[in-house]
Formats: structure tokens, C-alpha cells, sequence
């Protein structure tokens, strides 16, 4: 069974950070309401759920998957690229000790977890204006003793390198070529978004599903030509904030 970290929304959500979308009224109990229906989802399909409380003081917060990279054999806490963010990342290496021996980025590396896309052995991480190469370099020394092979990918007017590309299974990805060069990728299985749902490239697999937004549907309906199970959830206020399905957990795989 994986466990899923999970964060309950600030009550300041509304003053999260954007970077590369206009900014627009957010309804916090929306929101909130839409994140308890995103975790009832996560525990329906398996998920042994742990709920942190919210953190008053920190907007952003409720997007966990920022604060940490969980591989098998350790996790990497994060240093998050919005000085705003940084202190989340303090409960989230109390939560993961228990799973994980913990490593850790350093100043003045920056990183965000929405950057990084495992694929096996090999990490793909997005140069963005959450992180930068000082912290590419720092998660390839830090990993290396484990086999895995880190690289740096450009991207193309989106906040994070999930925002354009996720996994799908092992041998699929789901991806904006728009956002992202798709030549990164060879040897994988592409699924495009369709050219109306610019967005619609993260997706969240969890055991035989794909977590997926609802606001989506034609790209949606590509995915279930492939013979994916879908188990979609609406997240529309989480995404004025620049959230997205993958923001909102970290997995720990069983």
C-alpha cells in the first residue's frame, strides 16, 4: 500500500505565489473542499493517507510534493525555489524520516519537486525559475552512490517540468511538446495533450489508476484510448494557484 503525504489548505492560500499565469479570486473553502475530495480519491484507490494539519502561515504549503524527492532508497529534502516556500520543508523531514534516510539540498541550490520527473534510474529535472543548476549538480553527487543518472532539461513558458511532462506507467508519458522538447524522451511511449488543453499534461498514477483533473476531457478521453483507468477529480481552485494533481501528495511507494 503507498503512502500518501497529504497537507490540509492555508487559510491564506489565496496569497500563494504564480509565476506563469494571471492571478484570480480563490475560494478557500473551494479549495479546501476540492483538496478533501482529492485525498478521499488517493484513499479509494489504495492510498494509506497521511493528512498534515495546515500551516497558517504558509500559502503554498498544501503543495507537498515541492518539499521532498522520495526514490526507494532515500529521499531528497528539497530547498524550494520561493523564499516563501522554504519553511515548508521542515514538517515534511520530520514526516519522511520515519520511510527514508534523508538528504538534503543546500544553499544556494534551489529545487522544486515539480521539477523532477524518475523515470527508473534516470531523473529528468526542469531549469525553471524555481530551480536551478547549482541543485541539479547537488542531487547527481548525492545520488550517485545509488545509480542514478540525473539530467537538466529546458522548458518553455510553464512553472514546473510536471506541468509539461508526467508518467503515465512505466513506459508512457504524457506531455506537452509545447512546454518541453520531446526528443528528452526517447524510448518512451508519448501521449500529446490536446492542443486545447494546454495543462492537461500532469497526471498522477497510483496503482492501476491515473489520478487525472476533470477540466480535461479531451485529453482524457486519449488516455483511455490507451486503455488507462482514469479516476478523475476536480481540482480548479487548487489550479489558480498553480496547482496541479501531482502538487498535492507525496508518494511513498510500497
Amino acid at each position: 500500500m503507498p503512502v500518501a503525504i497529504t497537507r490540509q489548505i492555508s487559510p491564506r492560500f489565496a496569497e500563494c505565489e504564480i509565476t506563469h499565469i494571471d492571478r484570480s479570486p480563490i475560494n478557500v473553502d473551494i479549495a479546501r473542499a476540492q483538496h478533501r475530495e482529492y485525498t478521499r480519491l488517493l484513499a479509494s484507490l489504495g492510498s494509506q493517507i497521511i493528512e498534515l494539519p495546515e500551516e497558517t502561515d504558509l500559502p503554498d504549503s498544501a503543495f507537498v510534493e515541492d518539499t521532498a524527492v522520495v526514490l526507494p532508497e532515500v529521499a531528497v529534502i528539497t530547498r524550494p525555489g520561493a523564499d516563501s516556500r522554504k519553511p515548508e520543508t521542515d514538517s515534511i523531514t520530520r514526516v519522511l524520516s520515519p520511510y527514508r534516510p534523508l538528504v538534503h539540498i543546500t544553499e544556494p541550490g534551489t529545487i522544486d519537486g515539480g521539477d523532477v520527473l524518475v523515470l527508473g534510474k534516470r531523473i529528468y529535472i526542469g531549469l525553471s525559475t524555481r530551480t536551478n543548476a547549482d541543485a541539479i549538480r547537488q542531487i547527481q553527487d548525492l545520488l550517485d552512490n545509488y545509480g542514478y543518472m540525473v539530467s537538466a532539461i529546458e522548458l518553455h513558458d510553464c512553472l514546473h517540468l510536471k506541468t509539461a511532462v508526467t508518467r503515465v506507467d512505466e513506459n508512457t508519458l504524457l506531455i506537452n511538446k509545447n512546454w518541453v522538447e520531446a526528443s528528452h524522451f526517447k524510448g518512451f511511449g508519448l501521449i500529446e495533450v490536446d492542443p486545447t488543453e494546454s495543462f492537461a499534461a500532469n497526471c498522477l498514477p497510483i496503482g492501476n489508476s491515473i489520478v487525472y483533473p476533470t477540466v480535461f476531457p479531451k485529453t482524457q478521453e486519449k488516455l483511455e484510448k490507451t486503455g488507462c483507468r482514469v479516476a478523475t477529480v476536480n481540482v480548479a481552485e487548487l489550479a489558480k494557484a498553480e496547482g496541479a494533481v501531482t502538487c498535492c501528495s507525496l508518494i511513498i511507494a510500497d
